[in-house]
């Protein structure tokens, strides 16, 4: 899933809930099921070579912006003091994708996120359908939205 997607969830799982004991493990779980359902994200292509590293690298970043400023805009205006607990919610959401960069990105896995990275593979499902793969993106976004 794109990064604003699991963000929003990670986001809205963590304002909802008391404590971090509580919302760590379901965000943590949300993301690999998120990643379960077939979606279309910046990585799609990358293993196959359809898509440049520079490309999807770009992508990201500008998908990251989306999903900071859809955080700061559903939890943060107009609030005077920052939500610690959004905000970490929201980089929790991101962690398994972090996990992958430096093997998408860089071409290099350090050893002791190769069995992480395998596991956060086997939920994995993008597919190379734009619309497709954007539509279920889409509908968890105004769920969400409509929850909030």
């Amino acid at each position: 899933m794109l990064s604003v997607s699991h963000a929003v969830t990670g986001a809205f799982i963590a304002a909802k809930l008391p404590h971090p004991a509580l919302y760590v493990p379901l965000i943590l779980a949300s993301h690999y099921l998120e990643d379960w359902i077939p979606h279309w994200d910046v990585g799609t292509g990358l293993s196959n070579g359809t898509r440049k590293r520079s490309t999807a690298f770009i992508l990201e970043i500008f998908d990251l912006a989306i999903a900071l400023g859809l955080v700061y805009l559903f939890w943060q205006a107009g609030q005077s003091e920052l939500n610690l607990h959004v905000w970490a919610g929201t980089f929790l959401s991101l962690v398994p994708d972090f996990m992958e960069a430096p093997r998408n990105f860089l071409r290099w896995e350090p050893r002791f996120l190769h069995k992480i990275n395998q596991f956060h593979g086997f939920f994995h499902h993008s597919i190379p359908d734009f619309l497709l793969g954007l539509a279920p993106q889409i509908v968890l976004l105004i769920i969400v939205g409509w929850l909030i």
